[in-house]
């Protein structure tokens, strides 16, 4: 079973961590491709029933893993002629029986063929994610590479897609085994002096490498945890809040910067009422424009609605720009860093702040682009994306590290400093997915889509 530790003890204990699910015995089947109607549709099946369904389709004798011409067949009818590729366990992507049928991407073909596949004993369609959640369960991924895959494809940018392969690949899982290497090595030793302190051969004295390997254990962990910030920007953008008071020209420069008629745009104030975000891709990087409702007292209710949300999206945001106008009153802004005054309307007449902009001339967003993809790119980081980026990955950093820093200052027995570093172990199975799980999956695999 994953997670047990091998450690030199006398004592019976209980196993570190285990899977607390296991897969489900039906086959499953689901179109994996995009929207129908298409050039080529894919479906997919997992299970023990693969090749009896495929036998059911008058497929037979397939050579594994290379793709194959057939016709299609159910209860002696052609359906369509099509490429089938047959991946017996346990090479596959789920470790099970998976086969994929590529055939023409017709909505009666399809229909046709999930209809008489799903009808067939012990056969069902895929629920959202369960392919990749038995891959998982099967050990073909941890936890950690399955997020990756779903990064990968929700990928916008190229530092979004190089983030996710790098996680997908297994790049945080391997530098995690390396830190549990550490924690292993160093809870040998003292539990080597636990069990066998009665023997000539075991030192009084913990030896000097393994506090030095604990500390720099913390040290990795700590910039790990310093770089989750850049790491989800990368995943999830750069949060640009463009705020300031009614008729500052907010949604005249998210048009502008959007080189699009995004949002409705008016001299009445209190147009713009909701939260609206337009995803851009700069230099690589994904930047998130934020247009709210201008900031001001009012007596309409759904006008301080949007008032509340925009001051919250102020909060989260990344960066604030502060527009103000020649011909708007200025008021007080936010306390927030990092904030930039944005002067709009120049064509109206001199403005003030770090940035000047005309919505109507063009004049300055060149500029103002050109800074915010510096500002995105400073923010993201340089060189290769931080494969940590999320509050999971930043929760289980931090309890490994606190309980480092106990190890380090409350060790004063072997007893405890071999619980502080079992607990730091746990933190970082938690992060690959191998001890309390279920509610972390049934979020994860839900967001995934069906065929997938």
């Amino acid at each position: 079973m994953l997670g047990m530790v091998p450690l030199p003890r006398k004592r019976e204990r209980a196993p570190d961590c285990h899977f607390i699910m296991t897969p489900d015995t039906d086959t499953i089947v689901a179109l994996s491709s995009g929207a129908l109607p298409s050039g080529v549709a894919v479906i997919r099946l997992s299970g023990p029933q693969t090749n009896t369904v495929l036998e059911r389709l008058s497929i037979r004798a397939l050579e594994p893993r290379r793709l194959t011409l057939c016709v299609l067949r159910l209860d002696g009818r052609v359906i369509d002629t099509g490429l089938i590729a047959w991946m017996p366990a346990p090479n596959s992507f789920t470790g099970e029986d998976c086969a994929e049928l590529q055939v023409h991407g017709s909505p009666a073909v399809v229909r046709a063929l999930l209809r008489g596949i799903a009808a067939m004993p012990g056969l069902r369609l895929a629920e959202a994610g369960e392919f990749t959640r038995r891959a998982f369960l099967n050990g073909k991924l941890d936890l950690t590479e399955v997020e990756g895959l779903g990064d990968l494809i929700d990928a916008e940018t190229e530092t979004q897609r190089q983030q996710a392969v790098a996680r997908l690949a297994g790049g945080l899982s391997q530098q995690i085994a390396g830190w549990r290497e550490t924690l292993l090595d160093a809870r040998a030793e003292i539990e080597a002096r636990l069990d066998f302190s009665d023997e000539s051969d075991v030192s009084a004295e913990l030896p000097a490498a393994v506090s030095m390997a604990v500390e720099q254990l913390s040290s990795e962990l700590a910039r790990a945890i310093e770089s989750v910030g850049r790491g989800r920007i990368v995943r999830e953008g750069l949060r640009v809040a463009l705020a300031g008071p009614p008729n500052a020209g907010k949604s005249s420069l998210l048009n502008a910067l959007a080189k699009s008629d995004l949002a409705i745009v008016t001299d009445e104030p209190g147009t713009t009422r909701d939260v609206r975000e337009v995803a851009l891709d700069l230099g690589g990087r994904l930047v998130i424009l934020v247009d709210m409702a201008g900031l001001r007292e009012t007596e309409s209710r759904a006008e301080a609605e949007g008032v509340r949300r925009a001051e919250a999206e102020i909060a989260r945001a990344d960066l604030v720009l502060w527009l103000v106008a020649p011909d708007v009153a200025p008021i007080e802004r936010p306390l927030q860093l990092p904030l930039w005054t944005v002067g709009t309307k120049s064509d109206l007449g001199p403005v003030a702040g770090e940035y000047a902009i005309s919505a109507k001339t063009g004049a300055g967003i060149g500029d103002l682009l050109g800074a915010l993809t510096a500002f995105a790119e400073l923010a993201a980081g340089s060189g290769t994306p931080p494969l940590v980026s999320r509050e999971r990955d930043l929760a289980a950093l931090q309890s490994a590290q606190s309980a480092l820093d106990r190890y380090v200052s409350d060790a004063a027995t072997d007893e405890l400093a071999a619980e502080h570093l079992r607990q730091a172990s746990l933190a970082l199975e938690r992060l690959l997915g191998r001890i309390d799980t279920e509610q972390v999956l049934d979020r994860l695999f839900a967001s995934l889509c069906i065929g997938k």
